[in-house]
């Protein structure tokens, strides 16, 4: 009886010894995993021409690779066969494949991302029915943050399942402004008056022209095209002074700007 209670006990304290070493080394294990990650992705920071969006993918399935060999080697330390959990793993990760197609689309959605590069982190991107400047791509979702600073998460699926449009794709864009004036003022001093307007401004790139010209006959105004060149960091600012100065200086030489009006005529009837 006390052979037996003996054997039971020392069972017990080689199961217990092999738990707290699995234990021990899932702990080290997770810690070197983060801690060779994070020198993996500043090993490759330190190379030219890597992008961001690349790294932070990067980070993610290297992590998770190591995760994954910690999790064996601490099931191992336990006693389980790893050679049969691989085949109980194949058999479930199919079911699973099959039950999670949506995440396993957008992971997909998240290689091509980062492949075809169709933005990277810091563009301002109009993509998966949001518009914001991306702050991270990762394995399932992507990152971004709008001009009034909210934090949107979007499915990668989502992304590369419609259009997008990255407005800091190219290093510059064209102001397009349509201005109307009356048709009693004068079109070839209005027409000048644009064209001070725009040249006036040193963010303009005057070397790839300036266009200012009617575009329309419309019914009740002339309709003036105005377009200009400048650095996609600058578009915002110019397009925003651009629509005042033309204000502010048809005020000046007593050129109208024509808006919605309605004249009612109220008739008398003889009783």
């Amino acid at each position: 009886m006390e052979t037996s209670i003996q054997t039971v006990s020392d069972v017990i304290g080689v199961y217990a010894l092999n738990i707290a070493a699995a234990i021990v080394i899932f702990v080290i294990g997770k810690f070197l995993a983060r801690k060779l990650t994070d020198f993996f992705v500043k090993l490759m920071n330190k190379k030219k021409n890597v992008d961001e969006t690349l790294l932070s993918f990067l980070d993610d399935i290297v992590y998770y690779i190591l995760m994954v060999v910690v999790i064996l080697t601490s099931l191992k330390q336990v006693g389980v066969d790893t050679t049969s959990f691989f085949a109980i793993l194949g058999a479930a990760g199919l079911a699973i494949g099959l039950a999670l197609k949506d995440s396993l689309g957008n992971f997909a959605s998240g290689v091509m991302i980062i492949f075809f590069k169709p933005f990277k982190v810091g563009d301002f991107v109009e993509a998966g029915g949001v518009a914001g400047t991306v702050q991270e791509v990762g394995i399932f979702n992507t990152e971004f943050k709008t001009g009034d600073n909210q934090k949107i998460i979007v499915p990668n699926g989502a992304i590369t399942g419609g259009n997008i449009k990255n407005v800091n794709a190219h290093d510059t864009r064209r102001v397009d402004l349509i201005v109307g004036i009356g048709y009693d003022d004068d079109i070839k001093k209005a027409k000048d008056v644009l064209n001070q307007i725009v040249e006036a401004d040193e963010r303009v790139l005057k070397d790839k022209g300036i266009t200012v010209a009617v575009s329309e006959l419309a019914n009740s105004s002339v309709n003036f095209v105005v377009r200009a060149w400048v650095n996609t960091p600058d578009y915002w600012a110019v397009k925003f002074d651009l629509t005042e100065n033309i204000k502010l200086t048809f005020d000046k030489e007593g050129i109208s700007i024509p808006f919605p009006q309605t004249d009612v005529h109220v008739y008398k009837h003889k009783s």
